[in-house]
């Protein structure tokens, strides 16, 4: 009796992210697409599945049009198990592959800045030195490349889907420009590991700070000197916003999800907006962060982090990575969706096949993925987990009436179980990706033990803006409303 490849025997219990999404190949997609069979997707695949069972069911297929691509019977039941289980979501499937996997054809390897050997340190000292002593009038003089981010130009994207690719590729642009520096061609911008404290490397020149050479805009006049916390007090703030939490429940998500609901996005952005406020004035603010230095490296090690959960879940092509969406795929291509001021769109970020991250070999662990939620689709089924933690939003936060960056604080008989930073400038109306989407929920998860018969309230706090007072009137701040939920997930 011939004996059945372990891939081709049946899955008795499939879900959409560890088994369905990866019988569609790109072909595949690309062939059904003009047809309305949108295969690329949960939700396409779900809409057409009865039709999808039909013509890739054997001995009579007619889809997929090869012979040596026609689907295994196993590969057919486990798609009617799919389909009879109620096309459960599920949770991914670590891919197993070392993060080293594409070092070896990647043309720009990016590596820890505290690895960094003499040469390197030399090379990349000599690159940014050089940029930042270049004229502001320069299109790669460190201050025309920042200026893209906040003021002058404001061009950044934050709390939406374009955020990650965004800034993708603003990284390659500063890396562009210290690769333009003669003798400079082989640097790379290296990453900071938020859970390590500054390297010594950039609390020097040219790394530690730097004196914009033009007014912005009161109070950032001509002069003004970039500044950081000592790093007592980013220890405490990084611990205070949870920002390692935060990095470890976006890599163990398995779909891109939505800001202020869930998945890798919103568990990143509270990564990206408690780290910014973590470590200074200067990168609280968003009108400024990116002339400190060491927004680079920090948005270097963003960037990286969003590379490792995309391998985690096969996500590195374009195909695999319109498998973890639940929504409209639409912001990815198209005229309408390119990255101003630059000439990509967010689908020609997805495989930066040309960049990569050296990661040490000993951070290399089997990934516990989860898709939990507050609220699911009508017609799924699901389960409420036994989970220590709950989900607590509040909704409807009228940023724009709130002075720059802010934090609401979820207090329990008056005392603080929780903190969540919100990154924006000050004043967030004249910022237009701000005015987008002026009204914005901080989702909680806490502890249940934390909160149960405990009178819960918020608070609205502005770092760094002791002359404002400490806290912000929640009345001010529109109408917003408290959700406190148990986590769900697919049964």
């Amino acid at each position: 009796m011939k004996k059945v490849p372990l891939e081709e025997l049946p899955v008795k219990q499939p879900t959409y992210m560890a088994d369905i999404r990866h019988f569609f190949e790109p072909v595949d997609i690309e062939h059904m697409a003009p047809k309305g069979y949108d295969l690329s997707t949960y939700a396409g695949v779900k809409k057409h599945a009865l039709a999808i069972f039909t013509h890739t069911s054997p001995p009579n297929a007619d889809m997929p049009p090869e012979p040596d691509r026609k689907w295994s019977p196993a590969r057919s039941e486990t798609f009617r198990n799919w389909i009879l289980a109620g096309y459960p979501v599920g949770v991914a499937v670590a891919s197993g592959r070392p993060a080293q996997l594409r070092t070896a054809a990647a043309g720009r390897i990016r590596r820890n800045v505290a690895d960094l050997n003499k040469a390197e340190i030399a090379a990349l000292k000599t690159a940014f030195s050089s940029i930042v002593a270049k004229d502001p009038s320069d299109p790669y003089s460190f201050y025309a490349i920042s200026s893209i981010h906040g003021l002058p130009q404001s061009y950044c994207l934050h709390h939406e889907n374009k955020y990650n690719p965004w800034h993708r590729v603003y990284l390659k642009v500063l890396e562009d420009a210290l690769r333009a520096v003669p003798g400079c061609q082989d640097v790379t911008l290296p990453y900071w590991d938020i859970r390590t404290p500054i390297p010594n490397l950039l609390k020097k020149p040219p790394f530690d700070s730097y004196v914009v050479p033009v007014e912005l805009r009161n109070p950032y006049g001509s002069g003004y000197k970039t500044q950081r916390y000592d790093q007592a007090t980013i220890d405490a703030n990084l611990l205070k916003y949870d920002v390692f939490k935060y990095i470890d429940s976006a890599l163990g998500q398995s779909l891109w999800g939505a800001f202020g609901v869930n998945g890798f996005q919103e568990a990143s952005i509270a990564a990206h907006d408690g780290g910014h406020t973590s470590i200074g004035p200067t990168m609280a603010d968003q009108n400024v962060s990116s002339y400190d230095p060491i927004f680079w490296f920090f948005h270097c090690n963003l960037d990286r982090i969003w590379l490792k959960w995309q391998r985690n879940v096969s996500g590195t092509t374009l195909t695999g990575f319109k498998s973890t969406l639940s929504g409209s795929t639409d912001w990815l291509s198209g005229p309408l969706n390119v990255l101003e001021p630059f000439l990509l769109t967010p689908d020609q970020t997805i495989d930066f096949a040309d960049v990569t991250y050296e990661e040490p070999a000993m951070v290399e662990s089997t990934v516990a993925f989860e898709n939990m939620v507050g609220s699911i689709d009508a017609t799924r089924t699901f389960k409420i987990r036994r989970s220590p933690e709950m989900s607590v939003t509040v909704k409807n936060i009228d940023r724009l009436n709130i002075p720059g960056t802010f934090v609401v604080v979820l207090l329990a008989d008056g005392e603080p179980v929780a903190h969540r930073a919100f990154f924006q400038p000050n004043p967030p109306r004249e910022c237009a990706t701000c005015r987008k989407l002026g009204l914005v929920s901080i989702n909680f998860r806490v502890e249940q033990d934390r909160v149960f018969d405990r009178k819960l309230s918020i608070a609205i706090e502005l770092p760094g803006q002791e002359s404002m007072g400490v806290r912000f009137p929640v009345s001010g701040a529109g109408n917003p409303t408290i959700n406190a939920r148990l986590l769900i997930e697919d049964a």
